[in-house]
């Protein structure tokens, strides 16, 4: 995929070609907004395709806005906060010069830091090493007692970090699941846990798929709505 520039009066965005892509398509998030294209597109076709989106652009911009504006603070510094399972943990930074492997600990509602270096970009990947290690177990615990719930079993456990997906189910039960969710009130991972456990049953998101869902859980309405809203803003 190759990626250049673009900006055109009112909705500034980036243009992304794919080899993949079939159809032109636009992806609004928290950083802003790209157009993916096929290979083939001309680039003057891309700003009148843009226009006749540029409402639905504006209006996903300022939802994305204002969930920024009421999630929980993340300050990554010393004395600095982290959002955690719905509970906040306060960070406590210690730069040790020549360090090498960072290391994170959690003690009560402090979570503590050693890095080699002070800089927000070293927290940052020390912090998402230990929101890794930590989704692992979060989900496990939770996806065990789903798919006993269920009578059902999975295949395997992966935790990654994608863009745009919380979780997934292959056809041959292999689960995964975005570190990301930690950042998110438990009830959120807890969700997102059954709504994967329910696709082991149903592939798809079919009438059958909603309807066995909401047997099983049934305010995934509010958890979904609470999703799109605030997804966005679950990253470090």
């Amino acid at each position: 995929m190759t990626t250049s520039p673009y900006r055109e009066a009112g909705v500034p965005y980036d243009v992304h070609r794919s080899g993949r892509a079939r159809y032109a398509r636009i992806e609004v998030d928290a950083d802003g907004v790209r157009v993916v294209v096929p290979e083939r597109m001309p680039l003057r076709d891309v700003a009148p395709f843009v226009a006749r989106k540029q409402r639905w652009i504006e209006r996903t911009l300022r939802r994305y806005r204002q969930a920024e504006t009421e999630a929980p603070s993340v300050r990554l510094e010393d004395g600095g906060t982290v959002p955690y399972l719905g509970e906040e943990l306060t960070l406590r930074v210690r730069v040790e010069p020549g360090r090498v492997r960072a290391h994170v600990a959690r003690r009560g509602q402090e979570l503590r830091v050693a890095v080699g270096s002070g800089t927000r970009a070293a927290v940052r990947e020390a912090l998402e090493r230990w929101y890794r290690r930590e989704a692992r177990e979060e989900v496990a615990w939770r996806l065990d007692a789903a798919t006993n719930r269920a009578g059902t079993d999975y295949a395997g456990l992966s935790i990654r970090g994608q863009r745009t997906r919380w979780a997934s189910c292959s056809s041959r039960g292999s689960m995964s699941f975005n570190w990301r969710l930690l950042l998110a009130p438990a009830e959120i991972l807890d969700y997102v846990v059954e709504h994967e456990v329910a696709h082991l049953e149903v592939l798809g998101h079919s009438r059958r798929f909603w309807s066995l869902l909401e047997r099983r859980y049934p305010e995934y309405r509010r958890h979904e709505r609470w999703l799109r809203r605030y997804g966005s803003t679950l990253r470090l």
